[in-house]
């Protein structure tokens, strides 16, 4: 996760909260330029289902169909100062890679790594060596460097009429919700907490307008940016309007937008990749600066999300051309 996953520290009193966005710039291109080039069966996509930004890989590997392509290791869902780890598979060690903590692949390749172990995180199987973390990047590649290993049918992600347009969304869905929350979340004082907290809510408005008229972000069809929102608003009741005092409303009370979290939670390729149980484990173990007794929530009920949403109204053909991706194996 990217809020200094293995440093230990979130909160810094009297601060208001600065993500640190300097991750590993590699890509993995048709043509190799940064030394790795795309290739089926070379690399391993390693997640945490309990982080928002691994799960956008996971969501769009799936609708992608790129799972025969790239091979995906599963992190627990809590983690010490040092790195996520295996704790999920056998003996504790990732089946693939044969390591007990992500960090061991970052420092095979920098042994003197100085900064936090994030998910996602792709590795280089054959030398065990981390390849890069920058999350924006790997879901972007996926869609545009890897289409030789598409599926067919798969949905056009990144569709060129609407991408200007589409890159200034996601870049205030980024800004004031999946990085609001946290900025609400981690606040050192007061007055950090209320700005972020309006600027949150804002948003949060500003997309209630937006999705009242279109079934997804940019009309009539999934993108990226639909990806992008989806997982800090599954991630909304259970964990942000508590946890980070994001309780101007819960997204229930929010009927446009959880509408359409609803929609894309019951869309194929969405509610199978979330795990509410690991989200919450997570977030109030893990963050033991906000919430010391380490006690988790038990609720709210997950069926919650299976009642009927009625966007269909809107029309829209959430694939596109293509069609949902097949059961997961």
């Amino acid at each position: 996760m990217t809020t200094d996953a293995a440093k230990g520290s979130y909160v810094e009193p009297g601060k208001g909260y600065d993500r640190d966005m300097n991750y590993i710039p590699d890509r993995i291109t048709r043509d190799g330029r940064d030394g790795w080039p795309v290739e089926a069966g070379r690399y391993r996509l390693i997640v945490a289902r309990a982080c928002p930004w691994a799960n956008r890989s996971i969501i769009v590997r799936r609708l992608l169909g790129l799972e025969d392509a790239i091979s995906i290791g599963y992190c627990g869902p809590t983690h010490d100062e040092r790195s996520w780890t295996f704790d999920l598979d056998p003996g504790g060690v990732d089946p693939v890679l044969g390591i007990e903590r992500l960090q061991q692949a970052f420092f095979k390749r920098y042994p003197d790594y100085p900064r936090g172990i994030t998910v996602p995180a792709i590795v280089d199987v054959p030398t065990g060596q981390v390849v890069t973390n920058d999350f924006p990047w790997i879901t972007h590649d996926f869609s545009t460097e890897w289409t030789e290993f598409h599926r067919e049918g798969a949905p056009d992600l990144w569709p060129d009429d609407v991408r200007d347009e589409m890159e200034e969304v996601m870049q205030r869905i980024f800004t004031e919700v999946n990085n609001g929350v946290y900025r609400c979340g981690f606040a050192g004082s007061q007055t950090a907490y209320e700005a972020a907290y309006d600027r949150l809510f804002a948003a949060l408005d500003w997309l209630e307008e937006r999705l009242a008229t279109r079934r997804f972000l940019m009309g009539d069809t999934i993108t990226e940016a639909d990806v992008r929102l989806f997982t800090t608003l599954a991630r909304f009741d259970a964990v942000y309007h508590g946890h980070f005092k994001c309780n101007r409303q819960k997204l229930a009370e929010m009927p446009v937008l959880w509408a359409y979290a609803r929609d894309l939670f019951q869309t194929p390729g969405f509610g199978e990749t979330i795990d509410f149980d690991q989200i919450k484990t997570h977030y109030y173990v893990v963050h033991s600066d906000i919430n010391p007794t380490g006690i988790v929530p038990k609720g709210p009920e997950p069926e919650l999300w299976l009642a009927p949403h009625g966007r269909e109204e809107l029309g829209g053909r959430p694939f596109g051309d293509g069609t949902a991706p097949l059961p997961e194996r």
